[in-house]
């Protein structure tokens, strides 16, 4: 897992984007701001990259939001409307750092692995604090 997402995170930090096809698969869009090392590797684990986006699918939305705000805090994409939550909301912040501290407690200490695989009951209740910190933001602030 590790690959995968150093090679998805080069592509975005690129400035080139994916759009998931109704199959699941990801598109590469803008594949040409992409360094030519990084395609390579995109190309020669394309199944894996493949299985990643489609373990996403059916996802909930506090899951969505979720990976954004560690993508975000990573600097591999971002979310103008996110960073400025996260910035206004300093409980919010707190409630994130707390969050990552507790999934480094369960094993995850690598960004390039996928975080998913270190939730527990813990991290599972401070997301769904963050998450609905995340919706009162975002109505009060239409």
């Amino acid at each position: 897992m590790t690959q995968i997402l150093k090679v998805l995170s080069e592509i975005w930090k690129s400035g080139a984007e994916f759009v998931v096809l109704p199959d699941g698969s990801p598109k590469l869009e803008n594949y040409q701001l992409v360094p030519n090392a990084t395609l390579k590797a995109f190309e020669l684990i394309f199944p894996q990259i493949k299985n990643w986006f489609k373990s996403w699918e059916g996802a909930k939305a506090i899951e969505i939001h979720m990976r954004m705000m560690v993508h975000q805090s990573c600097g591999w994409q971002h979310n103008q409307k996110l960073n400025k939550w996260i910035c206004t909301d300093v409980e919010a912040l707190t409630l994130f750092i707390e969050w990552q501290e507790t999934l480094a407690k369960n094993g995850w200490n690598d960004i390039y692995e996928d975080y998913r695989q270190y939730e527990n009951k813990t991290s599972n209740a401070m997301k769904k604090k963050l998450y609905e910190r995340a919706v009162l933001y975002a109505n009060q602030n239409k």
